[in-house]
């Protein structure tokens, strides 16, 4: 591989670009105050930062304090790395099941799974958000329901 073609494949934090999640299916679901930015593979309709087909997706959420994503599911399975902040994340049809993670530690769902997450930290955190497919997949989301209480 020529140096120039390895060079694609570097994404630069500080350069990524914000996703419209509006361009995906359900997306107007996803609160406003969540910042997410692909980085390999499709999560929305614009170009992720390293192109190519790597058979995962890779992106990073931004999460304001108090916020982040309701109850949803993927048909692919999806890994969340604090990078920064404290977060709660929740599962099941109903939310229940909970747990706290910080900084490196790592939960995985199941495809299907209903799953969400909240920043309980009282700054914006940054999650390093893995999906096990070259695409977001389908998303269901719980109709008219907020996140668990805090």
């Amino acid at each position: 591989m020529s140096n120039q073609d390895m060079l694609k494949r570097i994404a630069h934090f500080k350069e990524l670009m914000p996703m419209d999640y509006r361009q995906m299916p359900g997306g107007e679901s996803v609160p406003r105050s969540m910042q997410g930015f692909s980085v390999i593979g499709h999560v929305t309709k614009a170009d992720p930062a390293i192109e190519g087909d790597h058979g995962f997706t890779v992106a990073f959420n931004k999460v304001q304090p108090g916020k982040g994503a309701p109850l949803h599911s993927h048909t692919v399975v999806e890994v969340f790395v604090p990078l920064s902040g404290r977060w709660k994340f929740f599962w099941g049809e109903d939310g229940r099941g909970e747990a706290e993670l910080g900084p490196w530690d790592t939960i995985s769902f199941p495809a299907g799974l209903m799953e969400g997450f909240r920043n309980i930290s009282d700054e914006e955190g940054t999650l390093l958000v893995i999906l096990g497919g070259p695409d977001v997949g389908e998303i269901t989301f719980r109709k008219n329901e907020e996140q668990p209480a805090a």
